[in-house]
Parts: C-alpha cells; structure tokens; sequence
C-alpha cells in the first residue's frame, strides 16, 4: 500500500519552503520540489504506510539535492549582486525595509553556511522538526544533529554579527 497523490500534495508548501532555504533561489526550489516529487511517487512503494509522510518527503528530497549538488560544481548558492539588490529594494519600499534588509542578510548569513549545518538549521528552525525527525532525515546520528546545530547557530551568529558591525555606521562625536 502506498500513498495517494493528494497526501503528497498536502506536503507542498512545507517542501517548497524548505527548497528555498536550502538552494537560495526559487527557480532552483522549483526544480528541487519537481524532482523530489517524481521520485517519491516512483518509489511510493517503498514508503511504509504508519510512518510520517512528512519525514519520508523530506528525506528524499534531501537525497536529491545531495545528488545534485555532487553532480554540479560547487556554486555560491546567494550571489553578491542578488543580495545587493534585494537590499536596494528593501530601503525603497518604505515601513517594512528594515526587516527586510535583516531578512536579507540572514538568508546570506545562511547561503554562507556549510551545507551540513544549513540543512540541520533549516530542519530545526525553519520546519520546526524534532532531532530526532531531522536525523533520520539526513541519515545521521541525533548527536550529530546537535551538534550541527549548536556549531551552526554559532557561525550564523557570527556571521550577523560581522555583517551588522560591517553594516553599522560610524558613531557620531561630540564636539564642544
């Protein structure tokens, strides 16, 4: 027994989610979430029926992007010019331009991270999966989800921490 398509389909929203995080780019997502769902569904035979569905997409999906990553060169995921702009139009738009230009930097902060804690960050944070969930996803030990986790919120902090003192201007003086 196996899924139906409209049980995959529930699924959508979270797995495109997840696809933007992890490539950077939508049109990229885009063919992450195509790619993930067609295996899925030649494989729906493999999925045990009384396990999270949830879980099994995501672990395939998971898989296909690490497929392809190994099979492309490795490409900055947030080019420099993107940001740049995004940042431009963030400071134009008026009352939510502050919090889109901190958006835009931690999704630079992110595209800065290795893979290993990118992933383990967006599992946690962004899907809100349990360690347990997020381990079984990525084939990994719940430690070794921990672990990626607290070195990977360490450097995404440091990293918003550099980027803002670089961001900050220059304090004023005072001049009697």
């Amino acid at each position: 027994m196996s899924f139906s398509a409209a049980e995959a389909e529930r699924w959508i929203p979270r797995l495109r989610r997840y696809a933007v995080a992890l490539t950077g780019n939508r049109e990229a997502a885009d063919d992450l979430i195509q790619d993930t769902l067609e295996r899925a569904w030649r494989k729906r035979a493999l999925w045990q029926p009384g396990t999270d569905l949830r879980a099994w997409l995501f672990t395939v999906m998971h898989n296909v992007h690490v497929n392809v990553m190994r099979a492309a060169h490795p490409v900055e995921s947030l080019d420099e010019q993107e940001i740049d702009s995004e940042r431009a139009e963030a400071l134009s738009s008026g009352s939510s331009a502050e919090s889109a230009v901190v958006l835009s930097e931690l999704r630079a902060a992110l595209g800065r991270l290795s893979d290993e804690h990118r992933q383990v960050i967006l599992l946690v944070g962004l899907e809100q999966m349990s360690y347990g969930e997020t381990a079984a996803i990525l084939g990994i030990p719940i430690g070794t989800v921990m672990s990626r986790l607290a070195r990977g919120r360490d450097q995404l902090r440091q990293l918003l921490a550099r980027d803002q003192q670089v961001a900050a201007p220059p304090g004023l003086r005072r001049v009697k």
